[in-house]
Formats: C-alpha cells, sequence, structure tokens
C-alpha cells in the first residue's frame, strides 16, 4: 500500500492536471465561440459573393472559362476525369475524433471518386493526416 505523503502527492497531481484541462477547456470554447461568430458575420458577405456570381453566370462564359464551368460537365459531354483532394488534420491531438472523421470521409470520398473512374491526387496538410 502507498504511503500517505505517496498519496496526497497523487492526489495533487490529479488536482492540478484537472485545473489545467479546465483551462484549455475554456481557451478553446472561447476561440471556438469568435470562430463561430466570424463566420455568422461573414455569412452577408458569402450570400452577396454567390449572388453577383450567380448574375455574372452564363454558358456563353463558361465555354470561354473552364473554371466557371460546374462539375462534371465541361461542355463537351465528358463528365470530371481529375480531381485533387486537400485533407487538412490537426497537428497535437486533444480534438476528440476530428482527424478520425476527416480521414473517414477522405476515404470514403476517394473511394466514391474510384467508382467514377476519377483520377485523384491527395494532398495531406498536417501531422495526422500525413502519419495515417
Amino acid at each position: 500500500m502507498a504511503k500517505p505523503r505517496e498519496l496526497k502527492r497523487r492526489i495533487r497531481s490529479v488536482q492540478n492536471t484537472r485545473k489545467i484541462t479546465k483551462t484549455m477547456e475554456l481557451v478553446s470554447t472561447s476561440k471556438l465561440k469568435r470562430a463561430q461568430d466570424r463566420v455568422v458575420g461573414a455569412r452577408p458577405y458569402a450570400q452577396a459573393l454567390a449572388e453577383v456570381i450567380g448574375e455574372l453566370y452564363s454558358p456563353e462564359l463558361a465555354e470561354r472559362f473552364p473554371l466557371l464551368r460546374q462539375p462534371g460537365h465541361t461542355g463537351r459531354g465528358a463528365g470530371v476525369r481529375r480531381a485533387a483532394l486537400l485533407l487538412i488534420t490537426s497537428n497535437r491531438g486533444l480534438c476528440g475524433a476530428f482527424n478520425a472523421n476527416l480521414i473517414r470521409e477522405a476515404r470514403r470520398r476517394l473511394e466514391d471518386l474510384e467508382r467514377q473512374d476519377v483520377h485523384t491526387e491527395l494532398h495531406l496538410v498536417g501531422k495526422k493526416g500525413i502519419s495515417y
């Protein structure tokens, strides 16, 4: 059995870890709230931009400028033959199932593209994605 002094030391260690974890949770909650506020604030601009692009779009422009074409429609009756998938994962832990969910969704998307005979390039950012 552990000595009382050793038990007290372990209890203090657990309490300190709990404090650190709680502080990290508060910081991440604050950052998440700030990011959500920025997304909500940018929404009107994104909607206005989508409206402007929608008004400017025409099939004639799409024929002249390939980047305006709808995915899967090249204007010549052919489907998409090549695609690129950018997977951005975190570099550190403490993000729950974030990385696992990203990787699972990327694999699902790659399989879908393979079934459609689309050559896909995979670009990875972040230690977790690269190590997978």
